[in-house]
């Protein structure tokens, strides 16, 4: 099983933001999508879950489902107002098995917490989403990705705005999801979590810079190509899409 992105380009107003991209995600694999800021990370997460309309290339889902894959957006894309209790938030997890109005059965409300207690989060199952810090939200959110029990796990910027204490215990969660078998593909920013927690690590700016082991990708070269790759000043025919 794998999820294999093809030669994708994605623009916005005709200037491309990922630029024919090609890479590879394995089953049972960790990485960490990394580069600059601008550099398409989100765009080409979007693109992979057909979340954004691309303009060359495809993804393909080599011998998986969608509901084989959990997406977990940045919080600033979530309504938070909405009245919902954080065991009906995690419970959304469920949506592939029992739809959007369907009920929870006694098996999948046993998930539901034991996902809840995955993230140090089962005391707050009533709660209103409403009334949690950035951190408790997040926790709730990683608990909705853990309930789908998914093959694949997608993450974009999981831990903006985001604790300390938090970020470190859901990195350690993502690190288990791995041990267990899941593959964790997620959007990152900060060099230090990439290198202590990712195997793998993809490195964008628009275009691919290098891909591979983590230690072999997150070397000065490849990272001022990056970050000089960023600073072009493009012309508005640099790519012929």
């Amino acid at each position: 099983m794998s999820i294999v992105v093809e030669n994708l380009t994605v623009s916005y107003q005709h200037r491309p933001v990922v630029h024919h991209v090609s890479t590879e995600f394995a089953d049972g694999s960790m990485w960490a999508v990394f580069g600059p800021n601008g550099a398409g990370k989100s765009t080409l997460l979007k693109a992979v879950m057909g979340l954004q309309k691309t303009d060359t290339g495809k993804v393909s889902l080599n011998g998986l489902r969608r509901q084989d894959i959990a997406y977990l957006p940045q919080q600033s894309d979530i309504d938070r107002s909405q009245p919902m209790t954080v065991f009906e938030l995690a419970a959304m997890g469920l949506w592939y098995e029992i739809g959007f109005f369907g009920r929870v059965n006694a098996e999948q409300r046993r998930r539901v917490h034991q996902a809840l207690e995955r993230v140090d989060m089962s005391d707050f199952a009533g709660r209103q989403i409403a009334h949690l810090s950035n951190g408790q939200f997040q926790r709730v959110l990683f608990a909705r990705m853990l309930a789908q029990n998914a093959k694949f796990l997608l993450l974009d910027e999981p831990f903006n705005a985001v604790d300390a204490r938090t970020t470190y215990a859901l990195l350690d969660v993502l690190r288990r999801c791995h041990g267990d078998g899941q593959a964790v593909i997620a959007v990152l920013h900060d060099y230090e979590q990439v290198r202590a927690y990712f195997p793998k690590t993809l490195l964008i700016a628009r275009e691919k810079i290098a891909c591979g082991a983590t230690e072999q990708v997150l070397v000065d070269d490849y990272l001022l190509q990056a970050n000089a790759a960023m600073q072009q000043q493009e012309s508005a025919d640099w790519c012929a899409v």
